[in-house]
């Protein structure tokens, strides 16, 4: 099946994956999606960090996007050409990014839209490895079916409310 057969399922606009779900889900450690968020590599899109003891809930398109920083870093990419792959992915729309394979030649980092593209890529010398992202979408999901989400109207109450929290609002409400 190529990249432009390739049927994926929309993308849930109001669920969102609390940090461990996404760590797993990417094949990250937590410590690394700390890290890209608060750098500003990688931000949550459903609910960023609030302070302390806030969570942030990260988006399915925002965990695609984890899981090929994540591929980058492991072909040797440098983080600064990460960067710039993730900026060019934030540009497009999520229904784009399934017809988009990522090159590289282990220096700079290529989309290419097309299978002529990356033929031509690979006939100049410029390609070693290339991350179709329509087939990590579907990675991606099948990882998220098997983990907790959170739905958008969950996502504003508090992560746990204690036994005191419990009885004030049996006795208002």
């Amino acid at each position: 099946m190529s990249a432009s057969e390739v049927q994926l399922a929309p993308l849930p606009a109001d669920v969102g994956y609390r940090g461990p779900t996404a760590c797993a889900a990417a094949g990250i450690t937590y410590r690394q999606l700390d890290y890209w968020a608060r750098t500003g590599l990688v931000e949550p899109s459903v609910r960023p960090a609030r302070g302390s003891g806030s969570q942030r809930l990260y988006g399915f398109r925002d965990i695609l996007v984890l899981r090929v920083v994540k591929r980058l870093l492991d072909t040797g990419i440098s983080l600064q050409q990460i960067r710039s792959a993730v900026t060019y992915l934030r540009e497009h729309g999520a229904s784009d990014l399934a017809q988009i394979t990522l090159m590289s030649d282990g220096a700079s980092v290529y989309a290419c839209t097309s299978p002529d593209e990356v033929v031509d890529l690979l006939q100049g010398g410029q390609g070693v490895f290339g991350i179709a992202l329509g087939r990590v979408w579907q990675e991606v999901e099948g990882s998220l079916a098997e983990l907790p989400a959170d739905a958008g109207e969950e996502a504003d109450r508090p992560a746990s409310t204690d036994e005191l929290a419990s009885r004030r609002a049996r006795r208002i409400g």
